[in-house]
């Protein structure tokens, strides 16, 4: 009982920003209030969320049955979209930190206005994209050590997969509408079709069946392109349902201000991702045993991420809206509480995998060296799982002060000036070998989450005593 009263003071403490003794009974209402709405926007987004990783995980396992060489050139192509998408993911996250603010100000006959020019952006991210991945062989694969009988197999996954490029980026825009709203059921279903939708066009273009031929994993990418038009077509049509989605009422944020505020975030969520390819590039060095601990590692820890991820969300759409209405002590406690309750899931997910971390390796492997290596890694990826928590939440209450650059500079300082540097010190010049490289992570997240949550608290405790500096 005591020990879950301290739980229950040091949460309650971490979500309103008091000690608990100064906490009132109308304080923790609020807190309590403040998370079930939180939960009832970031749920359905876990769940989406997870349906997305399961895509990853069926094409993997689906095209590795055709041969080592298919499994290659997806891995290789992947290695080539994913930073793309998720550049353009950050930057379109804009929108749903605008929609935010804009309800919260009264001003919503400008949304529909907004979400249209999204839509825009979204085109303009996709055509550069398009012609980058059909060119990808020639600007980046012959410049890599990758064996040449592998290169035209993963440029012809990539022509397939870029065929569904425009679906993918109009499927964010539409997202990060409705997430602007705070209704994202319509993401759950859409996620949840089209993960379906993937694991029967893999069976029927993988293998060859219902009269198609199989195309191996050039199958792989027409299926992916399809199921990426199902998700925007499905979420839009859905979309047009929403009254604040329709109509062409006033002008609004517009191009420019998407910009202004999503190229930052897309550089942040870039400086993130990127560091996790290149300790995966810097693995490589160290052979195929520390590179396959290193993806059931990560794969673990990607799973865990899901929920303080879709709990950033969340935040943006909470802390936005209280900021249009000028209600910063709101746009606090939404900040604060999101933080507290990213914080507590992560320090569960924490000791969950550092008790299970052998069950977890012995699920992917039976090879005694990788799993043993997995193991020490899975441990590792235990003691940064609260930093990761906090620095993504903190990152989603920044948003939605629409304080982007600072959390591009934060994290471009802890991930590049600070993680990968001392992880590859740690790896390669102390021997510390792929357990360094984790180092890095750890010290890399730790400093971000150290960084931003404090930006978070005097940016906001800043603009509560100068709110005239902060018009609705």
């Amino acid at each position: 009982m005591k020990l879950a009263s301290a739980a229950r003071g040091l949460y309650f403490m971490l979500a309103t920003g008091h000690p608990l003794p100064m906490i009132h009974h109308e304080a923790l209402y609020r807190a309590l209030g403040e998370l079930r709405t939180l939960l009832a926007i970031a749920v359905p987004l876990m769940i989406a969320q997870v349906a997305q990783m399961a895509m990853g995980f069926a094409d993997t396992v689906m095209v590795g049955r055709v041969g080592a060489a298919e499994l290659a050139a997806v891995g290789i192509g992947l290695s080539m979209w994913h930073p793309l998408y998720l550049f353009a993911t950050g930057a379109l996250m804009a929108e749903s930190a605008l929609i935010a603010r804009l309800i919260g100000s009264g001003r919503t006959g400008h949304i529909a206005a907004l979400a249209r020019r999204a839509r825009h952006l979204a085109w303009l991210f996709a055509v550069p994209c398009v012609l980058l991945l059909r060119a990808a062989d020639t600007l980046l694969f012959r410049h890599l050590a990758i064996d040449p009988a592998i290169i035209p197999v993963a440029q012809e996954y990539l022509d397939a997969l870029s065929w569904g490029v425009p679906g993918a980026f109009l499927y964010l825009a539409a997202r990060f509408a409705t997430e602007g709203l705070g209704q994202t059921r319509p993401v759950l279903i859409a996620g949840l079709s089209a993960c379906a939708a993937n694991v029967l066009l893999n069976w029927v273009l993988i293998y060859g069946h219902l009269g198609f031929p199989a195309l191996g994993a050039r199958g792989c990418g027409y299926a992916t392109a399809a199921c990426l038009w199902l998700e925007a077509i499905g979420l839009l049509y859905m979309n047009r349902r929403q009254t604040l989605l329709r109509g062409d009422a006033g002008d609004g944020p517009g191009l420019r201000e998407l910009l202004r505020l999503g190229l930052p975030i897309g550089c942040a969520v870039f400086f993130e991702t990127a560091i996790f390819a290149a300790v995966a590039i810097a693995l490589g060095r160290l052979g195929p045993v520390a590179v396959a601990a290193h993806q059931i590692a990560l794969n673990t820890s990607g799973l865990t991420f899901m929920i303080p991820l879709a709990l950033s969300a969340a935040i943006t759409v909470r802390v936005g809206r209280a900021l249009g209405a000028g209600d910063l002590r709101s746009a606090r406690r939404s900040g604060f509480t999101g933080v507290a309750t990213a914080g507590v899931f992560m320090m569960l997910s924490a000791c969950c995998i550092a008790l299970a971390a052998e069950p977890i390796a012995a699920l992917y492997t039976r090879d005694t060296a990788v799993a043993t290596l997995a193991v020490t890694l899975l441990h590792l990826a235990a003691a940064f799982q609260v930093s990761d928590g906090l620095q993504v939440s903190a990152s989603g209450a920044l948003r939605g002060l629409h304080d982007a650059r600072a959390t591009m500079l934060i994290t471009l300082l802890a991930y590049w000036g600070i993680g990968f540097p001392f992880g590859y010190a740690l790896a390669f010049h102390f021997g510390y070998g792929a357990p360094g490289l984790w180092f890095g992570l750890i010290a890399g997240l730790s400093c971000a989450a150290v960084l931003l949550n404090l930006r978070f608290f005097h940016e906001s405790r800043r603009r509560l005593a100068a709110p005239q500096n902060n018009p609705a």
